[in-house]
């Protein structure tokens, strides 16, 4: 029997059967899912699962089907990998002009978090945005990304939403206090806990502490958790390049470049020109730095896997 994960509390999963259409609670076959040893959390919200019942209520996953795409972090306690979504058509990162304020760095790694999914990114609370929070928007749709300026409070951007989430499956994702859930309960007429902002450090309360699939009207969402810091998994540096696309584009003299400046690289050089963003491309050097220093697999605590 195929499910499909809905919701991700402790290792205890709310599923649909793709089936036979009913909702099972359901629990990892064994202890250690195989070939996903290596990932923490290896069951998420928008998995695709095969499994059985043992009662008409509770069933006994067994196997993750291969995923077609994902939003990962990297768990910085465990050292590991962690899916917080899977299977989105759309990876859409939330951002707000000031509460919080919006933080390029964040963006850029928000981006780098998601893989085999297109990309959107939404100024959500866009009626209190300034010309300096469009000025830093538009680097990112001259270079290909869709940016949507929407809020819940004047309906701006709303019916532009649900029209290019029509049909698919839309991974929501940000910081603490960017205002998702209340965006995601204004899209779908679902009734998300929303919360405020903390005056002392301008930064959102979390409100959403687990993953959640929320069916709309002809789209669906996975509504993750907010998080106040994010940092990329861990990959194959050059999958980074996957979230800077201006840089694959320069035409260096080998494949593979990693364009730190490698012989016959010529990215610095555009990045002097003024061709390319110094502000992007400290952004990449810093992923790619923070992604070097960290242990290699072989040096990591196998035991805090779970």
């Amino acid at each position: 029997m195929l499910f499909q994960i809905r919701r991700s509390i402790n290792n205890i999963y709310t599923a649909l059967s793709l089936d036979d259409g009913r909702f099972y609670t359901c629990r990892i076959k064994g202890k250690v899912m195989k070939g996903r040893e290596s990932e923490y959390s290896p069951v998420a919200v928008g998995d695709i699962a095969e499994g059985e019942p043992y009662s008409g209520t509770e069933a006994l996953i067994s196997r993750i089907c291969e995923r077609k795409s994902a939003f990962q972090r990297w768990n910085t306690k465990k050292e590991l990998n962690q899916t917080i979504a899977a299977n989105q058509d759309i990876s859409a990162i939330v951002v707000s002009p000031l509460s919080p304020p919006l933080r390029p760095r964040f963006l850029d790694r928000a981006i780098a978090c998601s893989s085999g999914a297109g990309i959107i990114i939404i100024l959500n609370k866009c009626d209190e945005a300034d010309d300096e929070t469009y000025s830093i928007l538009h680097l990112y749709s001259d270079i290909g990304f869709s940016v949507i300026p929407a809020s819940s409070v004047t309906g701006e951007g709303i019916d532009e939403l649900r029209t290019v989430l029509a049909g698919k499956c839309a991974a929501f994702a940000g910081q603490s206090g960017v205002g998702k859930s209340t965006l995601i309960n204004t899209l779908t007429g679902s009734s998300q806990r929303t919360g405020d902002i903390s005056e002392k450090y301008n930064r959102g309360r979390h409100t959403t502490n687990h993953s959640l699939y929320i069916e709309g009207d002809g789209f669906s969402i996975i509504d993750t958790p907010g998080v106040r810091e994010l940092e990329v998994p861990f990959e194959d540096l050059s999958l980074v390049c996957q979230a800077f696309p201006e840089l694959p584009l320069t035409g260096c003299l080998y494949d593979g470049c990693l364009h730190r400046g490698e012989d016959g690289c010529i990215v610095p050089d555009l990045v002097g020109e003024g061709r390319i963003s110094e502000d992007r491309y400290t952004s990449y050097l810093r992923i790619l730095s923070a992604l070097s220093e960290r242990k290699p697999a072989y040096m990591r605590n196998r035991k805090s896997r779970g």
